[in-house]
């Protein structure tokens, strides 16, 4: 069994990892156990793909696990709860980090990597620790069929056709508001790109709704959005995200989730660390070198200009150059 992350950009970070335990274990039966609101991931297609996937309610994960009568736990999350969990759910091998206060509940223990090394690179360390050698060095996924056909009927109902070039937009934070790009920039953006013919969507989970509706109320009336922000469940997002020809996305989840799916991203970077959690692959990185970033901290105590200070204008000739748009960029924007 192994014990998925709990945040879903973790968990998708974690796919190169979770793939090297199933080549390794090509005859076993491998688990993966997740919280409710993660498993669905693992149930669309990559070379992650495991025999069982598994819910994680907290209160009845110990004999959740316990029913499974599994010989090996790999324990991707890094927290005491984890390895006491597997031990008492009487899993005879516990592998991890050994860190946390929890050396003594592992019986096989890894030294985590120091310095700044990407969340990626440290899951597959940790896999090298435990002799799991992996072959890819970046997460990949696809959806399966009826994910796809799920995902055409909410276009159809927008009247989305498959030849509308499709930008999304995840304008949330889970960590917190530092990470969020002005909603009134995004408003901005969105307009732009309806200038060139592109429709936009704004997805992200319930706690998104009021950047959502800080958006809508910013743009002008003529312009068009689909806002299905708290009207997904992850595999929908999944598919939504597998249609548009660029995500622009704060540091977040669904910007991993576009990534691993091979969607060009546009990832704007303020509070949190590029070095750590960066989308992997050919996407591109926007932020501003100011001297109080990365502070990794969920709200700003001055001015939030690691994020002003990045323009609706930089953030469309990036999405231009992905859509292949010639954009009409006006200097000196500023809110």
């Amino acid at each position: 069994m192994v014990r998925a992350p709990n945040w879903l950009g973790d968990a998708i970070m974690a796919l190169p990892a979770i793939g090297a335990v199933r080549r390794t274990f090509p005859r076993s039966n491998v688990a993966v156990g997740a919280l409710p609101s993660i498993a669905p991931l693992f149930e669309e297609q990559s070379s992650a793909a495991p025999d069982e996937v598994i819910a994680l309610e907290p209160r009845t994960e110990a004999a959740t696990l316990r029913n499974g009568r599994f010989d090996l736990a790999i324990l991707l999350p890094n927290s005491f709860r984890s390895a006491w969990v597997a031990k008492r759910a009487g899993i005879r091998h516990r592998w991890g980090l050994g860190t946390s206060g929890r050396r003594w509940l592992l019986t096989r223990r890894v030294r985590p990597l120091k310095g700044k090394v990407h969340q990626t690179a440290r899951y597959l360390a940790l896999m090298d620790g435990l002799g799991i050698s992996g072959t890819e060095d970046q997460p990949r996924m696809s959806v399966t069929p009826p994910t796809v056909e799920r995902a055409q009927s909410i276009f159809s109902k927008y009247a989305i056709d498959p030849s509308t070039k499709l930008v999304g937009f995840a304008p949330g934070a889970a960590y917190g508001h530092a990470k969020r790009w002005p909603p009134n920039r995004v408003a901005q953006l969105i307009a732009k790109l309806n200038e060139h013919g592109a429709a936009c969507v704004l997805v992200g989970s319930a706690a998104d709704r009021d950047a959502g509706r800080e958006i809508e109320s910013a743009l002008p009336m003529s312009a068009r959005v689909v806002n299905l922000i708290g009207r997904t469940d992850l595999r929908l997002l999944a598919g939504i995200l597998e249609r548009c020809q660029v995500f622009i996305s704060n540091d977040s989840g669904a910007m991993h989730l576009a990534a691993a799916l091979s969607v060009p991203v546009v990832a704007i970077f303020g509070p949190t660390d590029e070095r750590v959690t960066a989308p992997l692959g050919n996407h591109d990185i926007l932020l501003e070198q100011v001297f109080c970033r990365p502070c990794m901290l969920r709200d700003c105590p001055i001015d939030h200009r690691c994020m002003k200070r990045i323009s609706a204008d930089r953030v469309m000739t990036a999405a231009a150059g992905r859509l292949q748009l010639e954009p009409a960029v006006r200097s000196g924007e500023r809110a």
